[in-house]
Order: C-alpha cells, then structure tokens, then sequence
C-alpha cells in the first residue's frame, strides 16, 4: 500500500512538472494569437524598428491631432478603420499590427511590443499638435506603457487589466505562474507615472479579463485623473458593438 502511494505520488508530480514545463514552452502561444494579412484599400505605413518591420494602418494624415491605437491579442486591427474613421474624422489616427501581425515581421513578445510603440510614437509626434493613445484587451498595456514614458494627450483603456501575470494567476492557479510567465505587462505598477487625462471603459459581463483585474488597476490611478465608464449587458468582445461605446470616445476625445 505504501509503495502504491508512493508511485501514485511521483505520477502526479511528474504530470505535475509535465504542464508546468508546458505551459512554460507554450505560454507566448496561449497569449498571443497574430492575425494574418489582410487585404484592404487604407493607407499603410511600416516602421522599421530592430530590424523588424512593422505594419500600421493610417487614416486622415493630414490632421493636427492624432490617435494609436493598440488592440487585441487576437484581432485584426485593420477591422477597426471603419469605425474609428466615421467616430474621428479630425484626428490622424494611426492602427499598429504588433509583430506577426498583420503583415508585420517578427514575433510579438512585451520588450518588443514596448520597443515597437515607442519607436511609433517618437516617429509621429513632430508632426502632431497632440498625441493621444487608445488601447484595448492586451493593446492596454502597451498603451499605459508609452503613457508612462512619453507626454500624451489623453489615454484610453478598454477592458484593462493590472497585469497579465495576474490573470495568469487566476487562470492557473496550482502553477509557479510568476516563476514561468516571461510577458508580465504589469500596468498597474506604471499608473502613477502617466500624467495623461485617462478614461477606462469596461464591459459589465466581460468573462475575458475579470473586473476584479480592471478594478487593481483603476485604484492605482490618482482618482481625479481617471474617469470609468461601464456599458451594461455586454462582454469584452461585444462592448465595440455599441453606440454608447463610439460615444464615449468621441466625447472623450474630442
């Protein structure tokens, strides 16, 4: 009976070991999900950043006010021109596909995506009058990152979280996840260094980022600073879908 135990023990240590080892090797494949190239008639940019070349839509380039946006960790940016087109048609609005993305080289990981946006935003900003950056799921924290490092306009944040660690955390709870995770994407610790005006928008039933998560990050702002915003009877994909969404960004913005 005891050697029974002793072997089931050693079983379970090893699967134990077996998907710590895997969720280890496989961790940048569960976070990031690149879209392929799509077709489409907008302008298109590539900046060229640690020989890499990276792909960004552009919309209204004449303007004196302008707008980045970063999203999703599995959206294809160039779906958002439409929209964000009819919503700013006074701004320049510049979408980036992150490395792998879209048409641009390379593979997506946090140092790169940070390298990437900076680059972007140094690159533009002599020709605007304001910068101004949007983000949304994954693309927050890489917005919270270059408000934290460079003077904005104002910020938004769409269905933020504090960090993907901790979303880790709460996914897979019985793992070493801050021993295995390599892209952290810790926004709230940056909170306090962004000086920008912020407005976060959140879904009321989002299963993808908890509130929770949402919540860390919204106290790490000085209150006066952030304005929060939540639309009623949606999810983290949906919440775009809305005219109340549009609204507030317009509003925001403008």
């Amino acid at each position: 009976m005891k050697t029974k135990i002793i072997f089931t023990s050693k079983a379970l240590l090893f699967v134990y070991l077996l998907l710590s080892l895997s969720l280890f090797i496989f961790q940048r494949d569960l976070l990031y999900h690149p879209s392929a190239k799509l077709n489409h008639s907008y302008q298109e940019q590539t900046f060229y950043n640690d020989n890499e070349s990276i792909k960004v839509i552009t919309l209204n380039q004449d303007k004196k006010n302008s707008i980045i946006l970063f999203g999703g960790n599995a959206q294809a940016i160039v779906g958002r021109a439409p929209s964000y087109l009819e919503t700013f048609p006074n701004h320049s609005i510049y979408l980036v596909n992150y490395r792998g993305y879209g048409g641009s080289s390379g593979m997506p990981n946090e140092q790169a995506l940070y390298s990437d946006a900076l680059h972007i935003y140094d690159s533009i900003k002599p020709k605007y009058k304001t910068v101004s950056i949007i983000g949304r799921s994954l693309g927050t924290g890489i917005a919270s990152y270059v408000a934290s490092k460079r003077e904005i306009d104002k910020l938004v944040l769409i269905t933020p979280y504090d960090s993907i660690e901790n979303i880790a955390k709460f996914r897979y709870p019985i793992f070493p996840i801050s021993l295995i995770l390599e892209d952290k994407f810790d926004s709230a610790s940056k909170a306090r260094s962004i000086k920008a005006n912020t407005l976060i928008i959140l879904a009321e039933n989002d299963k993808i980022i908890p509130l929770e998560n949402s919540k860390r990050l919204i106290n790490s702002f000085l209150p006066s600073q952030v304005t929060v915003e939540i639309i009623k009877d949606t999810g983290h994909i949906n919440l775009s879908h809305t005219t109340k969404f549009y609204a507030l960004l317009k509003q925001f913005l403008h």
